[in-house]
């Protein structure tokens, strides 16, 4: 698991979060309800529904967004989890629902994190995810592989999963979800500051910088050849394409 620099996360990323208030509105979570944030990073998701009245517990398995969340909401039940492991989830059955929001597509192994999904909710219980999804941030990834090329430096694995609708929705199936909606659409995304191109690779694309010998000189070329392309009205923005998609447990399973 790669180290996550949560202060610099909140400081210059918190539109992950803000963008999740229409998952927390699609999710209409009721007082008294055992919710689920899987992959809660710093805390915000968690600390709104218990603001709500809502019984909501918030896993994530960097152990650095899990003190910052603490350090943040230290009321709120926090924990390091792996979604690929099960056991490790608190009271791992019983949840009337689960919310993730751009987690699942940092999990590769979409098998188990749907597996663990399923066997945390009650039959009945709900679903409500959003996730890179199919073309996600592909002009960012292209221009820093042919850069790659151009400078004879390797292509380096992706830790990223950005499935498409059907695809999805077969993995959630597989588990033994009933899928109710998905959606693949763009969400083209602003990114803070004159450097925000920069500070995002380093944030959440750090492989594609590997080996690189000079890295602000690589993430300055990167930038002249993304220029004509993401940016605009005075800001970088982020190429992102998202899967939103809702299920439920049925009842009799």
């Amino acid at each position: 698991m790669r180290p996550w620099d949560a202060e610099l996360y909140d400081a210059h990323h918190s539109f992950v979060a803000s963008y999740g208030s229409g998952l927390l509105a699609l999710l209409d979570a009721q007082p008294g309800e055992r919710v689920l944030d899987a992959g809660c990073g710093t805390g915000e998701h968690v600390a709104e529904l218990r603001a709500r009245g809502v019984d909501a517990v918030g896993v994530d398995a960097s152990p650095e967004m899990v003190q910052r969340a603490r350090e943040r909401f230290p009321d709120a039940g926090l924990f390091v989890a792996d979604l690929r492991d099960g056991d490790a989830i608190p009271a791992p059955a019983g949840y009337d629902a689960v919310l993730s929001n751009a987690v699942l597509h940092w999990i590769p192994e979409a098998e188990r994190a749907a597996a663990t999904l399923f066997a945390a909710l009650r039959p009945g219980g709900r679903l409500v995810a959003e996730l890179g999804g199919s073309g996600n941030i592909a002009a960012i990834d292209t221009q820093a592989r042919r850069l790659r090329a151009d400078l004879d430096l390797s292509g380096p694995a992706s830790p990223w999963y950005f499935p498409s609708v059907a695809g999805y929705a077969r993995v959630l199936e597989d588990s033994g979800f009933e899928v109710t909606g998905a959606w693949l659409f763009d969400r083209p995304t602003r990114l803070e500051g004159e450097d925000g191109l920069s500070t995002w690779i380093r944030m959440f694309a750090g492989h594609l910088l590997a080996e690189a010998a000079d890295t602000e000189a690589f993430l300055s070329e990167l930038s002249r050849r993304l220029r004509p392309l993401l940016y605009r009205d005075g800001a970088w923005w982020a190429d992102y394409r998202r899967l939103r998609v809702t299920a439920v447990r049925p009842s009799g399973l």
